[in-house]
């Protein structure tokens, strides 16, 4: 169990990019959604020990993550928003280095580990390429081999699909599902649908505040006869918007397609929809803006 409380960063400009994070995490899955800029990518860095946080605490099990920083790293994969690595080392010799840095020095296990990891991910077939001439969603591949390097207990993911191709998308989703129920995995996003996949609980972090914690399902019910929706021309958006509670549109063959939250039916034109997670997190964020 990774267990965050009270967790506060301010940085040096004033900027407040977390603010009173309380989380407790358990093993499996954990969705944490949120637009650019919640706040998001400092929470990982800070579980994963790359910042130290103003205030606060955070335990995965026994560890105190903020005062034995070096025992969770241990235990730690980590594959962040830009992932960087040497353009002109095959996948293999990265791989192997990174192994020797997370303390595997023994030749044999350093062969196997890398052998199985490259098998696991894909990438068998082009261990030897240079890793400049990978696709976006090979060089995410490759991030999460050397993210399970050691067998970590505690995965972070921050962005991962982020630019990824349809196929890629759902290659590297079924990836991250493959890799089990045992250890706390943790897939920071903007994506709902990623949530959706593969998430049995999830949180909504937006201005460095949890705005909202549970399952997917669960907060999708919550939802179950309250969202409308209603197609309009787009100069009706304004007129729309001071009247509703519109909380997300999109654009189908020209007009424009508006969900709304209500108690009851909001007026003439307007038909139920089935909620998905996407209006959870529309909603909430809308809620969260009309509370400021």
């Amino acid at each position: 169990m990774l267990q965050i409380d009270n967790l506060t960063h301010v940085y040096g400009n004033g900027t407040r990019a977390l603010d009173g994070v309380t989380l407790a995490i358990p093993p499996g899955m954990f969705g944490l959604l949120g637009p650019n800029g919640a706040g998001k990518s400092t929470l990982m860095r800070t579980i994963a020990t790359l910042q130290t946080p103003t205030s606060g605490s955070i335990r995965f099990g026994d560890l105190d993550v903020i005062a034995t920083p070096e025992l969770l790293r241990r235990t730690l994969g980590y594959l962040p928003q830009d992932f960087g690595v040497y353009p002109r080392v095959s996948a293999y010799d990265m791989l192997d280095h990174m192994a020797v840095l997370k303390g595997i020095a023994r030749r044999g296990e350093r062969k196997e580990t890398v052998e199985a990891l490259l098998h696991q991910v894909n990438l068998w077939a082009v261990r030897k390429k240079a890793l400049a001439g990978f696709s976006g969603g090979m060089r995410q591949r490759f991030g999460i081999a050397q993210a399970l390097i050691g067998n970590p207990q505690l995965i972070i993911v921050d962005e991962p699909t982020a630019g990824l191709d349809p196929e890629e998308r759902n290659r590297f989703l079924n990836l991250l599902a493959e890799i089990g129920d045992t250890v706390v995995v943790i897939l920071s996003t903007h994506i709902v649908e990623d949530v959706a996949d593969l998430c049995p609980r999830m949180a909504v972090l937006a201005g460095g505040r949890v705005l909202l914690e549970g399952a997917p399902l669960a907060l999708i019910d919550e939802t179950r006869g309250r969202v409308w929706q209603k197609t309009i021309a787009r100069d009706e958006l304004e007129a729309h918007r001071e009247r509703y509670r519109v909380i997300s549109t999109r654009l189908f063959a020209g007009r424009t397609i508006i969900h709304v939250v209500a108690d009851g039916v909001p007026g003439d034109g307007f038909t139920p929809v089935q909620g998905g997670l996407e209006d959870v997190y529309f909603s909430t964020l809308d809620a969260s803006r009309r509370a400021a």
